[in-house]
């Protein structure tokens, strides 16, 4: 495995493995957890794991640019702040691959154009379809919107709950991670982002 790793320099994209190769490694697993990958309720487990991360991990498959790449500019002269609040969405620690549950708040303020609203939506499960940090996911969010649309400013909250905390380790159940990222004039200005932390908890 080593020399596999040795011929790909960090950063570079490395080839898929099969299918096979995925269902291998699920098996692996299930032998280091203690159980028998032969008996019949695992029988199928391999496969099953193999599809639902192809699902988890659907993120890797889709481009953000793409998602942003239509945007509206009849709005009717309108240029004060659009937030979308509360999107929920489900990642993983890329530090334990276990879940991340939270919701997302997605703020920016238009200049002369502007994103459907399913696309922001749509931005959030995108990057929630990797492995994460929240730190890098809030960041990720508001670079996407701030270089795909131009707005004045971005805006990203980030709520969610680590069960690498609550299930491992410190096993804290209920503890909320906040991460916040501004760009523009939310970062510039504290009145905007006073309002747009007020407009969150309305």
């Amino acid at each position: 495995m080593d020399s596999v790793v040795k011929n790909f320099p960090a950063g570079q994209k490395q080839p898929r493995p099969t299918q096979q190769e995925a269902e291998d490694a699920v098996r692996v697993l299930l032998r280091w957890a203690g159980d028998d990958p032969s008996r019949e309720g695992l029988i199928d487990t391999p496969k099953r794991v193999a599809k639902s991360y192809r699902e988890l991990f659907g993120g890797y498959d889709q481009s953000p640019e793409e998602i942003l790449g239509r945007t509206f500019e009849e709005v009717g002269g309108y240029d004060d702040m659009v937030l979308v609040k509360d999107i929920p969405f489900y990642s993983h620690c890329e530090h334990h691959m276990v879940p991340i549950i939270g919701k997302a708040h997605v703020a920016y303020l238009p200049k002369g154009r502007v994103l459907g609203l399913s696309k922001i939506a749509r931005l959030v499960e995108v990057f929630g379809r990797r492995l994460q940090t929240q730190e890098n996911m809030t960041a990720q969010v508001a670079q996407a919107i701030q270089s795909g649309l131009a707005p004045r400013g971005v805006a990203v909250m980030i709520e969610a709950e680590h069960m690498c905390m609550a299930m491992r380790g410190i096993q804290k159940q209920g503890s909320t991670t906040l991460t916040t990222t501004f760009t523009g004039e939310f970062k510039e200005k504290a009145q905007e982002q006073a309002r747009f932390l007020s407009m969150i908890r309305r």
